[in-house]
């Protein structure tokens, strides 16, 4: 079975947990892991699991001027650094035009601050809404990756992020899968 995990990073913090997440779906399914400037419509339908994750801005999902703000925060900080490629769009504007197949399962996370959800918001939840409304089913409930407030990665949460990919294996192999378009 094939696993496409989908991400926007801007800082690199959500394409590590990607790759890690990859990891722990990698002994039930062939992963790939793109960016959301990758991600093909073609790569999408091949996918008997789609995973999208992306950082969490102002309480939920990126945004043009979020990114921007992201990026100039970034030249004003000499030890943060920002993805190539990462200034195009991102998971939002990705989910507006994906077109997953109707049942297709699916997952969805994000990275954000440590705090609690109250204060920072979460991704996640907004990507699985819309991954919802485009017809997926959903093999597990949104998952939250953790950021200190200068920006890299807690110490555990590449782990976590491993476990999670297993659990989600586990959970999204008990879905059959639809038939390809």
């Amino acid at each position: 079975m094939r696993a496409l995990i989908v991400f926007e990073s801007i800082y690199g913090n959500t394409r590590t947990i990607a790759e890690h997440v990859a990891v722990g779906l990698s002994d039930r399914f062939d992963a790939t892991v793109v960016s959301v400037v990758d991600a093909t419509p073609e790569l999408v339908d091949r996918a008997d699991l789609l995973v999208c994750g992306g950082p969490t801005h102002v309480h939920g999902l990126s945004s043009r001027s979020t990114r921007r703000a992201a990026f100039d925060g970034a030249r004003k900080d000499p030890t943060v650094d920002v993805l190539p490629g990462a200034e195009g769009d991102g998971i939002r504007e990705w989910l507006e035009h994906a077109a997953p197949r109707q049942g297709c399962v699916a997952a969805a996370f994000d990275t954000c601050v440590k705090a609690p959800a109250a204060f920072t918001g979460r991704a996640s939840k907004r990507i699985a809404r819309r991954l919802h409304r485009h017809g997926c089913t959903l093999a597990v409930a949104p998952e939250s990756f953790l950021v200190d407030k200068q920006n890299h990665l807690l110490e555990d949460q590449s782990e976590r992020a491993e476990a999670w990919g297993r659990s989600l294996a586990v959970a999204a192999a008990m879905y059959p899968t639809t038939p390809r378009r």
